[in-house]
């Protein structure tokens, strides 16, 4: 199994940003755990601060993986364009944050990504990755 994890801006400086909300692990430590957990899984990472590629990543991972695990950080609020880039492709496509988006400020409960998403995970910490990964290989059983 092929899984993409794209990660949005700031998504970068995990384990230095926020610790009490984000953790204390860099997302490449995470994704060598991940690595570790989940070792009939081929993973690509990609994170940007960048829109643009972000959705050119969503589009070109969609040719050659079978699920893909977004967090669009800060876009997840502002961008119609990447949940267009999500409607456009086949590959489904979960969305996570790290932290609880609906118990923050107003701005965050809106998401121009989840109707887009086949599921959503928020809230849940770095484990929301590993959750939709154990989704994606269910649904390939």
């Amino acid at each position: 199994m092929n899984i993409a994890i794209i990660n949005g801006p700031n998504l970068n400086l995990l384990g230095k940003r926020e610790p009490e909300v984000y953790g204390s692990l860099s997302f490449e430590q995470y994704l060598q755990q991940l690595e570790t957990n989940f070792p009939a899984v081929r993973f690509t990472y990609f994170q940007s601060n960048v829109e643009g590629e972000l959705i050119n990543a969503i589009q070109s991972a969609a040719e050659t993986v079978d699920g893909i695990v977004l967090n669009p950080g800060g876009y997840t609020h502002t961008s119609v364009a990447i949940g267009d880039a999500i409607a456009a492709i086949s590959v489904p496509v979960i969305e996570v944050h790290i932290s609880n988006i609906h118990a923050r400020e107003d701005f965050r409960k809106i998401s121009h990504v989840s109707a887009k998403a086949k599921g959503t995970i928020a809230g849940l910490g770095l484990s929301g990755y590993a959750l939709a990964v154990q989704w994606f290989m269910w649904q390939k059983a």
